[in-house]
């Protein structure tokens, strides 16, 4: 039992202190891809933490409510612990509840993810299905590249539909706005997103978010995920066509009006924290300090998870034989 207290105590943990560190290390964005896996990696080891701790209860009330009522007061009070306390009627009821509490809970918790990642995939894949049958072809497009449509629509925008094969869709304000740079710009953009697979991540990532939206790590990760996908999407935009053409057809999209590469330097006011990273690189050494701190946050959290997994089995042996 005192090992499950200690995988519980460091889910919360993670759950409610990490996502103030990673918050501290991808705000800039400076590394994005490394960014998105360490918000991903203390997201899944909170799940993998919780679900250890759910097979702790389930296996030990297999056990029985008795074994369960000993191992949590000895846990507690350790040597302390009476007979006549844990065999009480009382003490056994309130434990039974809580454990039953708890599993009810985890399974509510289920059920409800997967319906709102199952409505979501059903909505995306209608999407994928119409876009090609109310859009016409983008002509000019590589052999081998992923398909795009244009939609009727004067509101620049562009986006990216997962399917077979996978869509990207621009709107017609969008091709009057940008020039051919651009638009190669914008289509590396969103080829990049599909090569991630950002929508999986952001679909699981923001049904986390919506079923618990009181963890932190899941209310604010899902917000970052989404963030740190545009960046990490941008910088394979900016190697293949170039930080310039890619800043231009950001503003151009944003603006709604065509802003030529060379206009960027004296563009200032307000922008974007996406158009700021691009505008001003970050120093090579700033950079690589926060890769380090980055790689080190997420090789903790990865061992960390290794070990709970570890433990697992343990844990199910433990909650029938009690002899831990």
């Amino acid at each position: 039992m005192s090992a499950a207290l200690l995988i519980l105590a460091y889910a919360v943990l993670v759950a409610w202190w990490v996502p103030s560190l990673l918050g501290r290390l991808t705000v800039g964005g400076l590394s994005a891809r490394l960014g998105l896996a360490a918000w991903l990696a203390a997201m899944a080891s909170v799940l993998i933490s919780a679900e250890a701790v759910v097979l702790f209860l389930v296996k030990a009330a297999i056990a029985g409510w008795p074994g369960l009522a000993e191992a949590v007061c000895r846990s507690v009070t350790g040597h302390a612990c009476a007979v006549a306390v844990y065999t009480s009627a009382a003490f056994e009821l309130c434990v039974s509840l809580v454990a039953v509490l708890a599993v009810s809970a985890a399974a509510m918790v289920a059920w409800r993810y997967g319906r709102r990642v199952q409505r979501t995939h059903r909505q995306t894949r209608a999407h994928a299905q119409a876009a090609p049958i109310v859009g016409r072809r983008l002509p000019g497009i590589s052999p081998g590249g992923d398909p795009a449509v244009v939609l009727d629509d004067p509101r620049p925008a562009a986006y990216c539909v997962p399917g077979r094969p996978a869509t990207i869709v621009l709107t017609s304000g969008a091709l009057a706005v940008l020039d051919s740079p651009q638009l190669a710009a914008v289509l590396a953009h969103e080829r990049a997103h599909l090569a991630g697979r950002h929508h999986l991540v952001l679909t699981l990532t923001r049904g986390l978010a919506a079923t618990l939206p009181a963890v932190p790590v899941f209310a604010r990760g899902a917000t970052e995920v989404a963030r740190l996908a545009e960046m990490s999407a941008d910088d394979a935009a900016a190697r293949r066509s170039g930080r310039p053409t890619l800043l231009a057809a950001l503003l151009t999209m944003g603006t709604g009006q065509a802003v030529p590469a060379s206009a960027l330097a004296v563009t200032g006011g307000a922008v974007t924290a996406r158009v700021q990273r691009l505008i001003e690189p970050p120093r090579y050494g700033r950079q690589a300090r926060n890769k380090v701190a980055l790689v080190t946050v997420t090789g903790l959290l990865i061992a960390a998870t290794a070990t709970v997994m570890v433990f697992a089995g343990p844990l199910a042996s433990y909650a029938l034989t009690l002899h831990l």
